[in-house]
């Protein structure tokens, strides 16, 4: 492999896991995170099909199990928190709603970071403010440290990258698909089980509640409509109008969300580029082609895209080259995975009573393994359409 620097935009996941495959192919990379630490916050995210095939090749598919929210299943309840639908984790071959390996974003984000950051360079608490692409270098200006000079730079900083933007600019497409969530974990308590659970309410109002294995509960409000620009106690205050008289346990819920450190709101979007590099400048993860939640795919394509951006740089002497050669497997995946079943997300918030019993019926129907196959392409992600290219590593 051609030895170069690499600058890494971000800490989450993309980015450490890009550190990961640089440094097994014998390329240290630097990392820059605009957080003071790891971040904390964040919900369960699942890992599927080539996504885990990565992690194993990592060698911590067993860690991430050992840390893993053992989640059973979902269920949809109604009102009296009765089971009208449910799929356990291992139906649809364990690719389902709910995926054999859920864990919580957090604790992916911590496991890769101590998988590499002995061979790393980690800065926290800065981020880049200005990018010049020299044609030979890419000098780089830090909100806080010293002015260096990287031959590459990566966005790894989420679907909305500041540091993709400052190359890129207008030519990314954030496309809303019309679901704003909020996030945000409460207190557990035993009446909620192993199983995460779904409630519908009229007007196109949904909550979840899901279990982890910190003792405590994520939870998730999607109403009607949302601001993400407004101030998180405007955001709550809009929240509270639009839930009140709900049912269920959105009482519960609301009265958390008060006192919940990691409250999160977002208009749930995705990212789609004409290109993922320009010049010594390239993206990957949700910076590049965020597929939203709805998806079930952000964080398997966060992985995929990671191993195969570091192995097409550790096999082509020229960075134009493997950045050219990183779209072109890869892109075919992401497309598939960004193609959300048709009505999603508007058909899984039905606005009356008579649809959510429209829903509920043909999920209940969706058990059944001749119509589970119909459905096939509703309720399992592509993640399993994409096949590992085999690079050489050095250690």
């Amino acid at each position: 492999m051609t030895h170069r620097s690499v600058l890494i935009a971000g800490a989450g996941i993309a980015g450490p896991a890009l550190a990961h495959w640089l440094g097994r192919h014998g390329t240290q990379a630097t990392l820059v995170e605009r957080a003071p630490a790891l971040r904390e916050g964040g919900q369960t995210v699942d890992l599927r099909g080539a996504g885990r095939d990565v992690a194993r090749r990592m060698g911590l598919e067993r860690t991430l199990q050992d840390h893993a929210t053992r989640e059973e299943g979902v269920r949809f309840v109604d009102a009296a928190n009765r089971t009208e639908a449910a799929f356990a984790s291992g139906a649809f071959g364990g690719q389902g709603p709910i995926a054999e390996l859920e864990i919580l974003r957090a604790d992916l984000s911590r496991i890769l970071y101590e998988a590499t950051h002995q061979h790393a360079e980690y800065l926290f608490g800065d981020e880049i403010t200005q990018l010049s692409d020299t044609g030979k270098k890419v000098d780089v200006s830090f909100r806080y440290g010293p002015d260096r000079a990287f031959d590459l730079v990566v966005a790894a900083d989420g679907a909305r990258s500041r540091t993709r933007d400052l190359i890129f600019g207008g030519t990314t497409d954030i496309r809303a698909v019309g679901l704003t969530t909020a996030y945000f974990t409460i207190p557990r308590r035993p009446s909620d089980g192993t199983w995460a659970r779904w409630h519908n309410a009229t007007g196109g109002r949904t909550a979840t509640l899901r279990p982890d294995n910190r003792g405590t509960t994520r939870a998730s409000l999607s109403p009607p409509r949302g601001d993400e620009r407004l101030a998180p106690d405007a955001q709550k205050k809009l929240l509270r109008g639009l839930f009140t008289g709900a049912g269920w346990e959105i009482p519960r819920i609301l009265a958390a969300m008060d006192t919940a450190d990691d409250f999160f709101l977002d208009a749930v979007s995705q990212v789609r580029m004409p290109s993922w590099s320009r010049g010594r400048v390239a993206v990957v993860g949700d910076a590049a082609y965020c597929a939203s939640p709805l998806s079930g795919m952000g964080t398997s394509l966060a992985l995929t895209g990671s191993y195969v951006l570091a192995g097409e740089l550790a096999h082509h002497a020229h960075h134009s080259d493997a950045f050219t050669s990183y779209e072109r497997i890869l892109r075919p995946y992401a497309t598939r995975a960004q193609k959300l079943p048709p009505g999603v997300p508007r058909i899984a918030s039905p606005r009356t009573r008579a649809g959510i019993r429209t829903l509920n019926t043909v999920l209940r129907a969706a058990s059944r393994p001749r119509v589970a196959q119909a459905l096939n392409r509703f309720l399992v992600p592509p993640a399993d359409t994409f096949t590992l290219p085999p690079y050489g590593l050095q250690r």
